[in-house]
């Protein structure tokens, strides 16, 4: 009788292991979280930490961001423009200061934003680092994006670009230094600029230690050895690297340059886990 017991109770348990498992259960899998891979990277240049951000015609498209709305104020800062950014919008790589602009935050240079002029271009003598002359403007359409003198542009850019920001002064003019800009000058201060290569990438950089103009200027040229690079602002200089968690704050901003996943870069922020 034990026996038989023990036999009934062996069966009980071998069907009970066998149930089918509850519905939508029998296949689960945690599915990784989808991982960005940073755009930028950390370099350094006779002693000074910088953080280079790389944009792509290939896996990117570059936009400007001033204001959510045109009856909104300017966001004025990284940390806003990400809070209001609509969640099923284009991931961003990356996001940058780009443009000088007054106490408002408003442009005061060439403007461009989704193909409407928002500022005309500026020409004028005036005192600050907008106007050490020459200054540039960075701009683009598409996966062509091109640095050029105000004057250059003014003279040679006939058609109105889908976004464009005037800042100044130029750092690297045709490979060669600004005129005014010495090796190494005393006045050094957090810095940030973009130069375009040959290879038609974008190279913003921002330093993460004082530097001077000049100490800026010729890392554009002799390490990044882009022929043409503008200066975008200085101790207000800021970035957002959603890849890393960056997301610096402090002075008010202007103009926003961000740059955007797209193509292939978008895929591999899907890809990575």
């Amino acid at each position: 009788m034990r026996a038989a017991n023990a036999l009934l109770a062996l069966l009980a348990m071998a069907a009970c292991s066998q149930q089918p498992s509850p519905p939508g259960n029998k296949n689960d899998v945690a599915k990784p979280e989808k991982k960005q891979v940073s755009a930028c990277h950390a370099d350094r240049f006779e002693g000074i930490p910088l953080t280079v951000c790389t944009a792509n015609p290939a896996d990117n498209s570059i936009r400007m961001a001033l204001r959510p709305d045109k009856d909104a104020p300017p966001y004025r800062s990284l940390a806003v423009y990400a809070a209001k950014r609509p969640a099923d919008a284009t991931p961003v790589a990356f996001a940058v200061n780009g443009g000088m602009f007054d106490e408002q935050g408003e442009p005061i240079g060439y403007y461009v934003e989704d193909g409407e002029r928002l500022h005309s271009l500026s020409r004028t003598d005036g005192p600050g680092n907008f106007h050490m002359l020459p200054n540039g403007v960075f701009y683009g359409t598409g996966g062509k994006w091109e640095i050029r003198t105000s004057n250059d542009f003014y003279r040679n850019v006939t058609e109105r670009p889908a976004f464009g920001t005037q800042s100044g002064p130029m750092l690297v003019i045709n490979g060669k230094l600004h005129p005014d800009i010495s090796a190494d000058g005393v006045s050094t201060n957090i810095r940030n600029g973009v130069g375009v290569g040959s290879d038609g990438r974008a190279y913003f950089v921002i330093s993460d230690g004082p530097l001077s103009f000049g100490k800026l200027a010729r890392y554009f040229r002799d390490e990044l050895k882009v022929p043409n690079a503008l200066y975008l602002d200085g101790k207000v200089s800021s970035l957002w690297d959603p890849a890393t968690g960056r997301l610096d704050t402090g002075a008010p901003l202007g103009p926003l340059i961000v740059v955007e996943q797209s193509g292939k870069g978008a895929d591999k922020a899907e890809m990575e886990s």
